[in-house]
């Protein structure tokens, strides 16, 4: 045959194609009522792998690993759609809680708001705090976990936190606070991390023999300080690094911190811009107590957990395929007292108001044990 008939054939069988999938699809309606009258889950495993196992064997042997993909993702669709119709209209789900979270599109982002950060004046979650909010009320707390506190108790509406940096990683007390607070995102930003060798006036630089910051920072810059042969003492954050430094009676001691530190502590800048890469960047989120989606969020973050056994986070993604939904980042920690066994953070690119970020919300719970969304949010860049 010419190509211009073969596309023809091509053209007839995919016509025929698509009538037998819109015919397939209508039919979740129908499993979607037996189920919910009998009391069935929506994910049938045994069930699952028999239809695939017929597909395998109905195939010639070299498209069996096509013909299944294909069948796995007709399934999961399938899946996907039973799930919004059962849970259409339900004030519990997911998706209807979401919805009432979204605020209306008039109202904007807040520009006051009293606000937790770690550390004291001069920290980069400061930083980060004020480019977030025109007019933050800050209140400053030793640790992650005094932030967290802090928010949950109700002594302020947000917490900004560190989660991520482009050279470093993730902040994995963050997720791990995350995961254990249930917190909502309501917003992020991506603030350039430039970090500064501070020390008091008068030391010069062949004269440091310490370096004190926090662990973040000093991985950001260790070639940095490899060059210098320094010892380095770990703190809970650069600003508290600046201000230990100035008020210690040794001279032979320096801080990784912000510029900003110089002038708030009164220390000298013996040399700039230190990090290893210049392409250095750390997220930093703001979290609170109660869900709140502002109009035009188009980033969303999900915790969630899949049983141990083969092809189980492979049905989560496939989800996220079937549904066009693009995956933007994929972390997994160790779940405490779970020999091998993870939860999975996702960071996804999808608008609030999409139907299909709507149904993915309300299909997830058959292809993991439990998950958690944590909201959807504007990234300030």
């Amino acid at each position: 045959m010419e190509l211009t008939e073969i596309r023809d054939r091509l053209d007839t069988i995919d016509a025929q194609l698509l009538d037998l999938f819109c015919e397939r699809m209508k039919l979740a309606a129908e499993v979607a009522a037996s189920k919910k009258k009998s009391g069935k889950a929506v994910f049938d495993p045994a069930r699952e792998r028999e239809k695939l196992s017929r597909v395998a064997e109905q195939v010639p042997e070299e498209l069996v690993p096509q013909a299944v993909a294909l069948f796995s993702l007709l399934m999961s669709m399938n899946k996907a759609e039973q799930s919004r119709i059962l849970s259409a209209g339900d004030p519990h789900s997911i998706a209807e809680m979401t919805k009432s979270a979204l605020k209306p599109a008039d109202v904007p982002f807040p520009a006051r708001a009293s606000i937790a950060c770690q550390g004291v004046e001069g920290a980069y979650s400061q930083i980060a705090a004020s480019r977030l909010f025109r007019l933050p009320s800050i209140t400053f707390f030793a640790s992650f976990d005094g932030v967290c506190r802090a928010v949950k108790d109700g002594l302020v509406r947000y917490g900004v936190l560190p989660i991520e940096n482009s050279t470093a990683g993730s902040v994995n007390a963050v997720y791990d606070l995350l995961a254990e607070y249930r917190f909502h995102i309501v917003r992020s930003i991506r603030l350039k991390i430039d970090h500064n060798l501070l020390a008091k006036p008068g030391t010069r630089i062949e004269g440091i023999r310490e370096v004190w910051s926090h662990e973040q920072a000093i991985a950001q810059c260790a070639g940095y300080l490899e060059s210098l042969s320094v010892r380095v003492h770990v703190c809970e954050n650069t600003a508290q690094a600046a201000e230990a430094v100035a008020s210690s009676s040794r001279t032979d001691v320096a801080a990784l911190s912000s510029r900003v530190c110089a002038d708030l502590y009164g220390l000298d800048l013996l040399d700039e811009d230190v990090q290893d890469s210049d392409n250095n960047y750390t997220r930093f989120v703001v979290i609170s107590a109660e869900p709140e989606i502002y109009a035009g969020a188009t980033r969303a973050s999900l915790m969630l957990t899949v049983s141990h056994e083969p092809g189980s986070l492979y049905r989560v993604l496939e989800r996220f395929y079937a549904l066009g939904i693009n995956l933007v980042k994929l972390e997994s920690r160790p779940i405490p007292g779970r020999d091998f066994e993870f939860i999975f953070y996702f960071d996804l690119d999808c608008p609030v108001s999409a139907p299909s970020f709507i149904e993915l919300l309300d299909s997830l719970g058959d292809v993991c044990e439990r998950y958690w969304y944590f909201g959807s949010y504007t990234e300030v860049l």
